[in-house]
């Protein structure tokens, strides 16, 4: 539940939909916002991330549809590589 710090909270007022105050307050039920507010600061954090990974795949087919087959191939070549390498690391497994 981090968000911004109080001190550099600006003060806002506006009417949302129902569905999107219980959406909210689904949020702080399951105690993952502390408040309205930060309810509101979670789900948009959920929403630039979502808009951020969207921004990546697009940027990313756009990356590999602008490849020459000599380049494709070189980068397969490379993907199969780390992939290799990587055999049996856990990544998820914490330090």
């Amino acid at each position: 539940m981090a968000t911004p710090s109080r001190l550099n909270r600006q003060k806002i007022s506006t009417t949302i939909a129902p569905e999107t105050l219980a959406y909210l307050e689904r949020l702080i039920s399951a105690r993952k916002a502390a408040s309205l507010a930060e309810a509101i600061d979670v789900a948009v954090q959920r929403l630039r991330a979502a808009e951020n990974r969207q921004r990546l795949e697009r940027d990313t087919a756009i990356y590999f549809d602008q490849m020459s087959d000599e380049e494709l191939a070189e980068e397969r070549r490379l993907g199969s590589a780390l992939a290799a390498s990587s055999r049996g690391l856990d990544f998820d497994r914490e330090p």
